[in-house]
């Protein structure tokens, strides 16, 4: 097994996506760093620090060209890739423009703006997906708006609602979720450029108009201040990503429940092979949901790195700012990997409607007791009313029978009233309008 999963050629298709995985290639990695050192040799020259030509350079090199085996080995010894990498850029450089490279600035500035040039590619691919998984939610919520089934609370029947119900309450939370991106992109893609310890000496007066044309060239914002050792921003994009996989741990929490042979009332979609066992044939595990579960557990972990990474030391951390590598990128996979198998839940989801009127019917009438005990308060009292029906239940639970028949036996004068509670239709209408009201909310945010 390989020390990650996410980089593993077995287990990476598992949990995480093949577009994910392109956009952290390392490869990719070392032409965002090229990128960065190209705009600010770009900036540079047009404030007369550096040769004009010096820019051109840069860009003309391949990322292919770096050898990665030779990089890593040297990594080791400084602790940054960037350190072999401006070597090795440099001595790739004409002489004559190659001493105006990488001047005035430091490592972790390269290093903090290409990840965020990468982290603005993967949020991208994050929001398109947030977008068709929220679409097909939508659509199954719509479909199921008037599908009666067993609300639970606290893993008990408590009253009837709709799945669609039931789907809109995930689709709200993602779509709130969603209109976070703007705000967050805001915060997060902002350019590191500040030198050894900030203050960017060496450009003298022409560090500020430096520092904003790189920023315009790359598409970031510019910091009121340096962010060497400031790192929420980059907890924020953590905390987005591990809340996104919890939202989506809740789908799947619903979903393995519902799934399990005594409920019955859903299973994950059909697809050859998929949820099978190597033991047992009649096996078809919920492996979407699973997969989602264990991503959101990981998540956790990396988000706690993150945040223990923002006790950093004066203008320079030690050892804060590496723990970035080790927790950011996974959650970024982990993200793209559950959404992905969001998808596939909203998109295939098979229902068993036959199965959620059995269900509805396991309880004998008892998931009407709030409706029939509210009914029976105005003639008689909320006490006198809740404590009768309370005791009815309670014979029911012992002895059988339906409440309904129990209720209009011991309150044959109060029988429209009883009969009028143990109908279905007022709660599904019920379900069926805040589902309706929330799609409706939630779609006006997707146009």
């Amino acid at each position: 097994m390989a020390f990650s999963p996410l980089d593993s050629d077995l287990l990476g298709p598992l949990f995480t996506t093949k577009e994910m995985r392109d956009a952290l290639s390392e490869r990719r990695f070392l032409g965002l760093l090229l990128r960065v050192e190209t705009a600010l040799a770009r900036a540079q020259a047009a404030e007369g620090l550096v040769s004009q030509e010096l820019a051109n350079s840069i860009a003309g090199i391949d990322p292919g060209s770096l050898d990665i085996k030779v990089l890593a080995e040297q990594t080791r010894l400084g602790a940054v890739p960037v350190i072999p990498f401006v070597k090795s850029v440099q001595a790739m450089l004409p002489p004559d423009v190659a001493g105006g490279f990488h001047f005035g600035t430091t490592s972790q500035d390269i290093m903090d703006t290409a990840i965020i040039l990468q982290m603005a590619n993967a949020v991208d691919l994050i929001e398109t997906d947030l977008r068709a998984l929220l679409s097909s939610l939508c659509e199954l919520a719509e479909e199921h708006c008037e599908t009666p089934c067993i609300g639970r609370t606290a893993g008990q029947h408590a009253s009837p609602v709709t799945f669609g119900f039931k789907v809109a309450g995930w689709c709200v939370a993602i779509a709130e979720h969603l209109a976070q991106v703007e705000q967050l992109k805001r915060r997060v893609l902002v350019l590191s450029l500040a030198g050894p310890v900030g203050t960017l000496t060496q450009m003298g007066d022409r560090a500020g108009a430096v520092v904003t044309r790189t920023a315009a060239d790359l598409g970031l914002a510019v910091p009121a201040m340096p962010w060497h050792t400031h790192r929420s921003r980059i907890v924020e994009l953590g905390s987005w990503l591990a809340i996104l996989l919890g939202i989506l741990a809740k789908m799947a929490t619903d979903v393995v429940h519902l799934a399990t042979p005594e409920v019955g009332e859903v299973s994950e979609p059909a697809v050859a092979g998929r949820g099978g066992s190597s033991a047992m044939p009649h096996k078809r595990n919920p492996v979407g949901s699973m997969i989602i579960l264990a991503q959101h557990s990981a998540s956790v972990g990396h988000l706690s790195t993150l945040v223990s990474a923002m006790a950093s030391l004066h203008e320079r951390p030690v050892g804060a700012w590496h723990s970035d590598g080790l927790a950011l990128p996974s959650l970024v996979g982990l993200a793209a990997g559950a959404l992905r198998e969001a998808r596939l839940l909203a998109g295939g989801l098979e229902f068993d409607a036959a199965r959620m009127y059995r269900t509805r019917e396991l309880t004998n009438g008892m998931i009407f007791s709030d409706a029939v005990a509210g009914g029976l308060a105005q003639a008689m009292g909320r006490a006198e009313a809740y404590t009768a029906v309370e005791e009815e239940v309670a014979n029911v639970v012992r002895s059988g029978g339906h409440l309904r028949e129990r209720l209009t036996k011991r309150f044959p004068a109060h029988h429209s009233t009883i009969l009028q509670a143990f109908e279905l239709a007022p709660a599904i209408n019920a379900a069926a309008s805040r589902c309706r009201a929330a799609l409706i909310s939630v779609r006006k945010q997707l146009a």
